[in-house]
């Protein structure tokens, strides 16, 4: 059987509630900063949660040319913007790079709605008066189409919408592209923009948003910790250049790391309540994908969204995949910084355990004050912690019970076609 090609990170680009750009985002989640705040987008009085992780000094201009800005929803500028970080960083260039080779896989929970709500207020003015660009915003493979022409990539195309593990999903994807020789470059990542009204007003209904801790955003987001309530909704996007290392080593690239491993498969259990044991085979098929062992997994980056049932049942499940070595293996919840980013948050979440790799050092899990029972891991409570980490995961799980899990390991200089 032919060996899978080794597939490497070489671009990196992210916006959230911390701050446009990769080493602002880095600088804020060592240093323990939140970036959650008051809701502002909307009048929140009449809701239980009030609270958000808002994007405040993106400067769109400093990215896209002022037609796009004007047709385009955030979400799109988020992920154009995020991609022109991850191109410029990786040193692509269009005219050396073979942009037929070069494909794009973008994720997203659930697109353009703030353009919607835009057109479609309650005192707008109808239908007559809809823009025409209103469907370039409402069909859900754009995202991903407006990235390949910005960039003029006519490789594999593809919009993933698998809720929250959306930009894992398309980064899991992006992978297998290169390693069945689809493609040698792709921009995989995701993107979100949700706060928006009706959006945010029925997870409030659902009881899914934190509603304790109005007058102290700054710990609403407490993954893990007994004193949770609820996740706090953020919007955001993080893109990465991935290419094959024969790619990489030929244009002389810097790498930040390797994507080892992936792992994807759904609970078939419930709209929005998790189901461990799945969750555990979904981690179990990454470390399979990786040809690793759970006593070599250094570090987890968690999809600890600050539920009650999430936390608990993400701990159960990395408990079963990883066995007695659970008990010894840092995981931390960078969501606890930057809130929930929907379908965005596996892709910045990808970019944070990159970091973690690259620069032995891993975020912690801030707002962590009283331990729970039913979660009883190691979650590097409030202060980062320097290690030596060489092989990581990173869980994402969606409403739906879509679950996926990536692994990523410390780029070593062996001979290119090992597995």
């Amino acid at each position: 059987m032919e060996e899978k090609r080794r597939v490497v990170i070489t671009g990196m680009g992210m916006i959230t509630p911390l701050g446009t750009g990769v080493e602002k985002n880095w600088d804020a989640v060592c240093k323990g900063r939140s970036g959650i705040g008051p809701l502002t987008r909307f009048d929140a009085g009449h809701l239980r949660c009030q609270v958000a992780g808002e994007i405040k000094d993106f400067v769109s201009l400093d990215y896209l040319d002022s037609k796009f800005v004007r047709r385009f929803d955030p979400f799109f500028q988020y992920t154009v913007a995020s991609a022109r970080m991850a191109f410029e960083d990786a040193g692509l260039k269009k005219d050396t790079t073979d942009m037929y080779r070069m494909g794009v896989i973008i994720g997203t929970s659930v697109g353009a709605h703030t353009y919607f709500k835009s057109v479609y207020s309650p005192n707008g003015s109808g239908p007559a008066k809809v823009p025409p660009f209103f469907i370039m915003n409402a069909a859900g493979n754009m995202v991903a189409a407006v990235t390949a022409i910005e960039f003029g990539c006519r490789g594999p195309h593809h919009c993933v919408m698998d809720a929250c593990a959306s930009g894992s999903s398309a980064i899991g994807m992006g992978c297998r592209a290169i390693q069945h020789n689809e493609a040698d470059v792709m921009l995989v990542g995701a993107s979100e923009s949700p706060l928006v009204e009706p959006l945010i007003a029925s997870l409030d209904a659902l009881g899914a948003l934190s509603t304790g801790r109005n007058k102290e955003p700054h710990k609403a987001s407490r993954p893990f910790d007994r004193q949770r309530d609820g996740f706090v909704s953020g919007e955001g996007s993080g893109v990465l250049v991935i290419e094959s290392l024969e790619h990489a080593l030929e244009r002389g690239a810097d790498i930040y790391g390797e994507i080892a491993g992936f792992g994807n498969n759904c609970d078939a259990y419930h709209y929005s309540a998790p189901n461990g044991e799945t969750q555990a085979d979904c981690i179990r098929l990454a470390m399979q994908d990786a040809a690793i062992s759970a006593a070599e997994v250094d570090y987890i980056n968690a999809h600890g969204t600050s539920t009650i049932l999430s936390d608990a049942g993400e701990t159960t499940a990395i408990k079963a995949a990883l066995g007695e070595h659970a008990a010894r293996v840092p995981v931390s919840s960078t969501k606890s910084a930057t809130g929930h980013l929907w379908g965005a948050a596996g892709a910045v979440e990808a970019i944070f355990t990159l970091l973690t790799i690259r620069n032995g050092i891993i975020p912690p899990t801030i707002n962590y004050d009283v331990p729970d029972p039913v979660c009883d891991l190691d979650y590097v409570p409030n202060t980062a912690r320097k290690a030596d980490v060489k092989t990581a995961m990173s869980n994402s799980f969606g409403f739906g019970g879509i679950n996926s899990a990536l692994v990523f390991k410390k780029y070593e200089a062996r001979p290119a076609s090992a597995s």
